[in-house]
């Protein structure tokens, strides 16, 4: 069973996280699109954004995922992978897109409690719940669209990976 696994969702949904130990689950290898960016120039999000630009930095994403996205590997995006339809549909037609959903009021608690703001730069200069709240309700659509699967963010990790990990072998049953 080769497959390549993308994890989309927002901010504080948990992709780096589950990415991780579904990684580890599947003996597969995970990539964070975010990570490789900020390796590959040498800098922060935030500081390609302040240096660069939003589109520069939407430009590199795409790029990136294109980039990294090989069999075996689970890759977690940025939250903002899926603004462009190209993106959407690259995933979609390359591999298992699952989507880590979760309210924005716990969306807001996490980012709270680990607030990294080097790494994630405010889109829109509001407060943490208002941008949140904002964003989510644009970019809820996007991830539903692209989805092979919906995962509710807010179970355990253990229960969220079991469940993505069923959805697989699944698929993969009804393929022989």
């Amino acid at each position: 069973m080769k497959q390549t696994l993308f994890i989309v969702g927002a901010r504080g949904a948990g992709k780096t996280t589950i990415g991780n130990v579904l990684a580890e689950v599947l003996s597969y290898q995970f990539i964070d699109t975010d990570e490789n960016v900020q390796v590959s120039c040498g800098m922060t999000i935030a500081e390609l954004v302040e240096q660069r630009g939003w589109d520069y930095f939407r430009k590199l994403e795409s790029e990136t995922l294109k980039a990294v996205s090989q069999q075996n590997r689970v890759i977690s995006t940025g939250g903002g992978m899926i603004l462009a339809a190209e993106n959407r549909q690259y995933m979609r037609q390359n591999g298992v897109v699952i989507y880590l959903q979760a309210p924005a009021a716990v969306l807001v608690e996490r980012l709270s409690l680990n607030p990294e703001n080097s790494q994630r730069p405010s889109l829109t200069g509001k407060s943490i719940t208002e941008e949140i709240t904002g964003i989510l309700a644009e970019r809820e659509p996007l991830y539903r669209e692209c989805a092979h699967l919906i995962i509710d963010a807010t179970l355990s990790i253990e229960n969220i990976v079991c469940d993505i990990k069923s959805y697989i072998l699944g698929q993969y049953k009804q393929i022989i």
